[in-house]
Formats: structure tokens, C-alpha cells, sequence
């Protein structure tokens, strides 16, 4: 796990990179790396690499980056872990390849020399790399398929950039700053900027399975080599038997979550009183690890109540007989880590405080690498999407096929009393009947017809013109699929995993020098699933993973309701910060406000609400 970034004046009409720059924005990463710095620079000076890092395999020297080949004409900076590199190694020794260290960043120079850009598909794991290629005189950047490890770049003036954060183009200096609204409008959307827009005009995001490729002719465009959204279609349309979901989710699970646990330094887990962390926890140990230290939040705000993860976290730890650490968090400790909080943020978004915290709690511990169970709802039907979403399709279908009908109730409705409270009423006839509607209506912080209430006129409108948000979130679903429980599966994964859980895990994650890692957000895990994922409704899929470990997890865990995993932020503020998450309600718009505000959005790109 690292920060990487770099350097190419492809244009002969631009000047040479400037070091200053390649440095301020390497170093504006340090927390990602702190335990090594590196640069490289081409014979031309043209092309320069930029690297820190948190050593996580082979911790030697010789494993630092950026790496060159044996013939110093391929060179490589890489943040992620790649889980399958020892068969790789193996399978490459094979073929007559000599390596000079245990790391997996050296894998990745020999396979791109025997498979060129097509090695991605050997590929398991986390990660967003650049690879020099001399002979061609070719950057190619790759990002993996569930874009766990982010990849921003920006063009300008014929030199082309890219970093690991958002922040770290903008303290190089050479990145343009403008506002996007875009990014501003999505924010306001989602409560996190979609793909591949960000705040800033002259800066997108390499989209997750994708590559991307820079020469002297130019920047290509993205090329996408893997869709999560296609491999559930495709496992929709043939789904498995009934009977095969809770051992094949057993085989799949501890599959990854072994794949997982490759490391030189010690892997610690994430505890809340949920089943994905608890089944992770206990597939840990069935994969042998010996020694387990688990993390868990607790919060005087939330004692004797369904909210508190701490009593029943430290019964599943004791099942498994793992050392727990509950580390209480005050309302004090809140307020003074606050401002940390937003400076960490290198995108806005409401929700990751948790993260944060607990990431914090893990670092306090001594350790580098924490296992996390984000991904289970999405991949098996967890979250009340997947109930709602299809149950509104079915119920609206038929006003939804005069969209005057339904914009004519919204209007009706919006001024209402009952709108008031709950603002998404108003919408769900306009929305409702279709599967984009109704994800938007369950998923969004704000709907379109509110936002005239916040955002300048012609921020909204050129917003909203570049977003589509219907026809985008449309376009993100493949044309066929066997079944509504696919189909909000690859919606929840391609949109409210992708652009907010997984972006928060990394930023706060790395914030504090860990490395999360997500063994049920797993291409591998995906593709051995998909066919078992129709048959995940009714909370099949979930009690599957809460009996995979040998030892399944007590009935109080899955018996207990949905609650999330929050952080008491609204009885901490002393202003109308936000509650839950999820709710969406009006302390989360409040929140949001605050969030944008502190991040980096321009303050005239906003109106006052």
C-alpha cells in the first residue's frame, strides 16, 4: 500500500516535468508511505516516477519503488497488494524469470514483459499502478476491477500527470483548479462525487477495471478489461441451485479471506457486532491464523442501546478467541480530531468518520494491515435495497410510462407537510417505476428537484447536463439480467460501494498509515458467486456467509436488525451536523454542507441553503 505519482511531457512543445512538482505532490502523500520515498527519472528527463511506501510485503530495501527490470527498461510505481503473486512468481520462474526480491511490485515487471497490457487479467488483488515502458516510450496505468485503490490524472499543456489523491495534483501546482460542476452537483446527489468526475475540471478518475494508456502521440482513452456489473449479469442468467448458496459461499469466502491474509507484517480485523466482520473474524481463523486482533468503537452516546457494537463484538471475539480492543471515542476527542478528519478527506463525502476512527484505533494498536467486512451487503443481498428497489418497480411500473403523471404528483406533493418530513415522497411516482428512478430515490442524498435550493442556476444546469443521472446510472447495468436481486447488486457495487465506501476506506484508511483490506470485495470472490447471487434475497445470502465459518456465528449476531455502523456525530456537534448515513435525512444534508464547504469547493460555486 502506498502513494504513487508521476510525470510525462509527451509533447515536444512542453517543457521538461518540473522536480519541485513530481516532489510536492510525492510528499503531499506521505501518511500513504511513510516508510520509504523514491523517484525516477528518465535519461530524457521527460518521463518521472514518484513513490511512498507502506511496506507490507518484503520489507526489505531492495523492494522499493519506483522498480525497474533487470535492463532498466521497464519501470514500475504500484500501490495495492496483489494476493496471487507467490503462484504468479512460481509460474514466471517457470518460464525462465529471475527475480530479486519476495515483492509483488517485481512480479508486475515480469509478467507485463511476457503479457504486455493483457497481464491484468492474472491479476487478484487491490491495486493502481503506473508502468513505464522505455522501448515504446508508453505509460500504461491500470486500475484493478472494483476500484479499491483510486487513480486520479490530469492533462495539461502537453504534460501529462496522475497521483493517488486528488490533493496531492493540486500541491504539485500543475493541475488546474477550476471547479467542476459536475463534481459539485454529484456531491450534492450522492453525498459523494460519482466517477470519474471530481471537484476540479482538469481532474478525472482512471475508472475502476480499466486501463489507460499515454504515448508520445497523445492520452488515450480509458479501456475497460473488467465490469463487475457484466460478470453479475452473466451469473444471473444461469444461476446456481438453491441448494449450492451456503457451501459455496463458505468455499468462496475463506478462499479470499486466506488470499487476504498475505503479508510480512501482522493482519488485525475490523469488529463490529454485524456478520460480514464476524464472519471475517471467524474465516480468519479457519484459514490458520493463529493470533487475531480485533478493533471495535464504542461510544458513551450509544451505551444500552441497539446502536452499541460493543457487547455482542465482544462475544463473537471471544468465540473465536481473539484479542479485542474496544477503544472508546469521546465527544471531546471528536471535536479535536475533526478538522484532521476533513484534511483527510481528498473527495467530500458524508460518510467515513467511522473509518476514520476505527482506522485510528487499529494504527494505535501497532498495526498496518486490518482486514474489513465492507462488501458483504452488496455481493449478498444485505441492505433494504434490495427488498425496496424492486418491490417500487413493481408497484409503479405503469404510472411510470407517463412521466408527466408523475412530475405533476411531485409538484403536488413537494409543498406538503408529509414532503416536509421526508422529501423523496414527493418523487417516488417520478421515480419509482423504473430500476434507475427507484436506485436514485433510494440511494441519493438529494434529489434533482431539490437542488435549486442549494446550488447556483448555471452550476446546476451544467451540472446535471454533464451527470445524466438517470441515463448514467442506466448505462452502468448491462441490457440483460435474470433477476431484480442481480441487478441491485451490481448497482449497489458499481455506485454506492465504488464511489463512496471503498474512496472513504482508502482516504481514512490511509490517514493513518493502514492498510484496509476487503476480502468480500474480491473480483475472484465475484466471479465464483454470481451464480448464487439471485438466490441471495430474504437474507439467504447473508445468513450463508454468517454459517460459513467452521464454527457459525452466534444467533444474537444474526438475529440482530440492521443497524449500520455509525458514529454518534449529531450528539457530538454543537452545530446541525449529521446522524446516520443512510437516513439521508436533514442532519446529513447539514453535514454535507459543512463537508463541501471544508473539502474544497469553491464558495461561489454553492448557494446558502
Amino acid at each position: 500500500m502506498c502513494g504513487i505519482n508521476g510525470l510525462y511531457a509527451f509533447d515536444p512543445a512542453a517543457g521538461p516535468p518540473d522536480r519541485a512538482e513530481l516532489l510536492a505532490t510525492r510528499d503531499r502523500m506521505q501518511k500513504r508511505g511513510p516508510d520509504g520515498v523514491g523517484e525516477w527519472w528518465s535519461a530524457d528527463r521527460r518521463m518521472a516516477l514518484g513513490h511512498r511506501r507502506l511496506s507490507i510485503i518484503d520489507l526489505s530495501e531492495r523492494a522499493s519503488q519506483p522498480m525497474s527490470s533487470a535492463d532498466g527498461a521497464l519501470v514500475v510505481a504500484f500501490n495495492g497488494e496483489i494476493y496471487n503473486h507467490e503462484a504468479l512468481r512460481k509460474e514466471l520462474e517457470r518460464e525462465g524469470c529471475q527475480f530479486q526480491t519476495r515483492s509483488d511490485t517485481e512480479v508486475l515487471l515480469h509478467l507485463y514483459a511476457k503479457q504486455g497490457r493483457e497481464m491484468v487479467h492474472s491479476l487478484r488483488g487491490m491495486f493502481a499502478f503506473a508502468l513505464w515502458d522505455g522501448r515504446t516510450r508508453q505509460l500504461i496505468l491500470a486500475r484493478d476491477p472494483y476500484g479499491i485503490k483510486p487513480l486520479y490524472y490530469s492533462l495539461h499543456q502537453g504534460t501529462f500527470r496522475f497521483a493517488s489523491q486528488v490533493k496531492a495534483l493540486l500541491a504539485g501546482g500543475g493541475a488546474p483548479a477550476d471547479p467542476d460542476p459536475a463534481g459539485i452537483v454529484g456531491f450534492h446527489l450522492w453525498g459523494c462525487v460519482p466517477e470519474p468526475y471530481t471537484l476540479y475540471r482538469g481532474i478525472r478518475t482512471l475508472p475502476a477495471g480499466h486501463t489507460l494508456l499515454v504515448n508520445e502521440k497523445g492520452v488515450g482513452s480509458p479501456q475497460a478489461y473488467a465490469s463487475v456489473a457484466e460478470v453479475l449479469a452473466l451469473g444471473s442468467l444461469a444461476p446456481a441451485s438453491a441448494e449450492d448458496l451456503y457451501p459455496r459461499v463458505r468455499t468462496a469466502a475463506l478462499d479470499s479471506v486466506r488470499a487476504h491474509l498475505v503479508a510480512d507484517v501482522e493482519v488485525g480485523v475490523f469488529l463490529s457486532a454485524g456478520i460480514d466482520s464476524g464472519a471475517v473474524l471467524g474465516l480468519m481463523r479457519d484459514a490458520g491464523q493463529e493470533r487475531v486482533r480485533a478493533l471495535t468503537l464504542a461510544f458513551e452516546e450509544f451505551r444500552n442501546t441497539p446502536e452499541d457494537e460493543s457487547i455482542l463484538a465482544a462475544q463473537v471475539a471471544r468465540a473465536y478467541g481473539a484479542e479485542h480492543v474496544i477503544r472508546q471515542v469521546s465527544a471531546a476527542e471528536f471535536e479535536s480530531d475533526l478538522p484532521r478528519i476533513l484534511e483527510a478527506m481528498d473527495q467530500p463525502s458524508i460518510d467515513g468518520v467511522n473509518t476514520w476512527l476505527v482506522s485510528k484505533a487499529a494504527r494505535e494498536a501497532g498495526l498496518k494491515v486490518a482486514l474489513s467486512g465492507v462488501g458483504g451487503d452488496e455481493l449478498l443481498a444485505g441492505y433494504p435495497s434490495f427488498r425496496d428497489i424492486p418491490r417500487w418497480v413493481r408497484w409503479l411500473r405503469v404510472p411510470a410510462r407517463w412521466p408527466t403523471l408523475g412530475r405533476a404528483v411531485r409538484r403536488a406533493l413537494y409543498q406538503s407537510p408529509l414532503a416536509a418530513r421526508r422529501p423523496k415522497v414527493a418523487g417516488l411516482f417520478e421515480y419509482g417505476g423504473t430500476f434507475p428512478g427507484a436506485y436514485l430515490l433510494r440511494r441519493a442524498l438529494l434529489l434533482p428537484f431539490e437542488l435549486p435550493q442549494l446550488v447556483d442556476p448555471q452550476v446546476l444546469a451544467e451540472g446535471l447536463a454533464a451527470l445524466q443521472p438517470l441515463q448514467s446510472i442506466a448505462a452502468s447495468l448491462p441490457a440483460t439480467f435474470g433477476g431484480a436481486i442481480s441487478r441491485v447488486a451490481a448497482l449497489e457495487s458499481t455506485l454506492y460501494l465504488r464511489n463512496q465506501l471503498l474512496r472513504d476506506a482508502d482516504w481514512a484508511g490511509m490517514d493513518h498509515s493502514l492498510e484496509i483490506r476487503t476480502p468480500l470485495v474480491d473480483f475472484e470472490l465475484l466471479k465464483q458467486l454470481a451464480s448464487s447471487v439471485p438466490n441471495a434475497g430474504r437474507g439467504q445470502g447473508k445468513h450463508a456467509l454468517a454459517s460459513a465459518p467452521t464454527r457459525p456465528l452466534p444467533q444474537e449476531v444474526t438475529h440482530r436488525p440492521k443497524t449500520g455502523f455509525w458514529v454518534p456525530t449529531g450528539a457530538w456537534a454543537k452545530g446541525p451536523v449529521g446522524t446516520r448515513p443512510d437516513t439521508k435525512g436533514a442532519g446529513s444534508r447539514a453535514w454535507a454542507a459543512q463537508v463541501l464547504e471544508a473539502v474544497g469547493a469553491e464558495p461561489t460555486s454553492v448557494a446558502e441553503p
